[in-house]
């Protein structure tokens, strides 16, 4: 099963893989290497500090390696309509009146902050395929809500 993305979240995960591949690994290597050549490793902190640091680092390297093999980029700036698709920015009002900007991406583009949850979040696949206009229900952590798609927005090609 694919997992999508966009563009910029894609770059982000290569960008990551290639710094943590062709700059951070050797540089804690050769600190490992400098560590092991000053004697008694088993109370070497710099050294066993480093190579539990490699070790996250290739942990790391192999869980990015698995993402990009399973990577589909959707770029939503190819997006427009009145339907909620991956990439759009989606206003909704819940029950009480309040209205909230979501926008929806990929699991690795997931920012609460910034208001970016994922597909396959319980509002994200409540909104996908949904109209402007349309109430949607889903389990959130509180409990079931009800929130009323109220604009649908999708990036342009030059933002």
């Amino acid at each position: 099963m694919p997992v999508y993305i966009t563009p910029a979240g894609y770059k982000k995960i290569v960008d990551e893989y290639n710094w943590l591949h062709t700059s951070e690994r050797p540089r804690i290597t050769a600190e490992v290497s400098y560590a092991a050549s000053l004697g008694d490793r088993s109370e070497n902190s710099e050294y066993l500090y480093g190579k539990r640091r490699l070790r996250e680092i290739d942990k790391r390297l192999l869980f990015l390696r698995g993402r990009l093999e399973k990577i589909e980029v959707v770029d939503p700036t190819l997006f427009s309509g009145d339907i909620v698709r991956f990439g759009a920015t989606v206003e909704i009002e819940d029950e009480d009146g309040r209205a909230q900007r979501w926008t929806i991406r990929g699991e690795d583009e997931v920012d609460m902050e910034n208001h970016v949850i994922s597909y396959v979040s319980p509002l994200g696949q409540a909104l996908l395929g949904r109209a402007d206009g349309d109430s949607v229900v889903f389990e959130s952590p509180r409990g079931r809500r009800e929130v009323t798609i109220t604009a649908i927005l999708f990036p342009s090609p030059n933002s």
